[in-house]
């Protein structure tokens, strides 16, 4: 088992495919209470940071910034609209 540091850090250049969870194969129950589907899905797809799907190796990376998604949607929406103009 890794640590979270140690998961955060995965090289997606040297990671072997074959040793990443196919996140199409992971399957959360939906009967159970949240807590216990987000023990499930980690249990199962043993790296949330990086995993496969399919043939592509998929490296999650978070921004430490105080911005939200929301926002960060936002923008990206009205800079898109502005080059359609």
């Amino acid at each position: 088992m890794l640590s979270i540091e140690e998961m955060k850090n995965v090289d997606v250049k040297t990671v072997k495919s074959e040793e990443l969870t196919d996140i199409r194969e992971v399957e959360v129950n939906k009967r159970k209470n949240r807590d216990e589907q987000i023990k499930d899905y980690l249990r199962q797809i043993k790296n949330p940071y990086c995993y496969r799907y399919g043939e592509y190796i998929v490296k999650i990376v978070f921004e430490d910034t105080t911005v939200t998604l929301t926002e960060r949607l936002q923008e990206l929406i009205l800079k898109t609209a502005s080059t359609i103009i």
